[in-house]
């Protein structure tokens, strides 16, 4: 089964894909992503019947989006792709899905999924 997550804007997107299975779910996060992300996760798939074992690949919305959200939602997937050694791969634009779906099934694998933000970082002064 592959796991597709989008982390870019404040409604979390999920989906899970397997043969002609698919299950789609959003979720408003707000600052709580970091904390129960992995958890939620976790939940969607025992709702199905699935484990993390049943998890084949993972693709991830690479942006652009928000900083804080990319970076944990692709953290997070960064993270199971290692510890399961399952391939991740990550894309941008309206049909990122498919992409990485396609992408999955070629057998490639990004390894590492870096976050595409949009523009440049807004790094503020220091206040003090």
């Amino acid at each position: 089964m592959i796991v597709l997550l989008d982390t870019s804007t404040p409604v979390c997107r999920l989906f899970f894909n397997e043969d002609d299975w698919q299950y789609a779910n959003e979720w408003e996060a707000h600052r709580e992503l970091a904390k129960g992300l992995l958890a939620y996760l976790q939940s969607q798939l025992t709702a199905q019947g699935k484990t993390l074992k049943d998890i084949t690949g993972l693709v991830a919305y690479r942006g652009p989006g928000s900083f804080t959200g990319l970076r944990i939602g692709i953290s997070v997937l960064n993270s199971l792709a290692y510890a399961a050694q399952v391939p991740i791969v990550g894309e941008t634009g309206d049909d990122w899905r498919a992409k990485g779906i396609a992408r999955l099934a070629r057998g490639e694998n990004d390894e590492i999924v870096l976050p595409e933000y949009g523009g440049e970082a807004n790094i503020t002064t220091p206040r003090k």
